[in-house]
């Protein structure tokens, strides 16, 4: 996929712990986590890199700007 079609995320969807289970792309297509994850891997969403959590749970993290106004967990939240 070409830079000029990537997607990008524009809000999250948590759940009752307070954990990212969905994101909402600029699209408005939500994905849930694994579906995410997996474009991500593709190249497909840009800004986003796939990490592995101390458990080994798979999730996105933003790259490192030195802002956090645009982290992953900052984006608006999606009811």
């Amino acid at each position: 996929m070409s830079e000029n079609s990537t997607r990008t995320i524009v809000g999250v969807i948590k759940d009752s712990n307070d954990e990212i289970e969905a994101y909402k792309l600029d699209s408005g297509e939500i994905l849930e986590k694994e579906q995410a994850i997996s474009l991500a891997k593709e190249g497909e969403i840009s800004g986003v890199q796939v990490s592995t959590s101390r458990k080994g749970e798979k999730y996105l993290r933003s790259y490192p700007d030195g802002t956090k106004k645009n982290n992953l967990d900052n984006l608006p939240e999606i009811e």
